[in-house]
């Protein structure tokens, strides 16, 4: 039995792990995040995020402040075990990780990225 490599887990390997600006880490981020399933956990984690901050500003409820990271990250990292089958670029590059989160976020919303 031949087991093959994906084009996806090919192009990791060949990417470097060190990325001298945001968008070079952007283009690998996103080869990361080729399935559809794995790009709608990340919008739908990303606009629980966003609800729940907004519940948190209205409520003063500050302690589930607690729960962002728990509900974006869960979402994100569940995308990747469930539809990507790959590890999450967060635990390489955390800071260019939560900012090409919502760079995605913002491309699917408007129609550069298909959601």
């Amino acid at each position: 039995m031949v087991v093959r490599p994906s084009a996806a887990a090919v192009l990791v390997l060949l990417m470097p792990q060190r990325f001298d600006t945001f968008s070079e880490f952007y283009a690998f981020y996103l080869t990361q995040h080729a399935t559809r399933g794995c790009r709608r956990v990340h919008v739908i984690g990303s606009a629980m995020v966003l609800v729940l901050l907004l519940y948190v500003l209205i409520t003063a409820s500050w302690w589930l402040l607690l729960a962002l990271p728990a509900v974006g990250y869960g979402m994100a990292w569940t995308g990747h075990a469930v539809f990507e089958k790959n590890r999450p670029a967060t635990f390489g590059h955390p800071f260019y990780s939560l900012v090409a989160d919502w760079v995605m976020f913002r491309d699917v919303l408007s129609g550069r990225i298909a959601w």
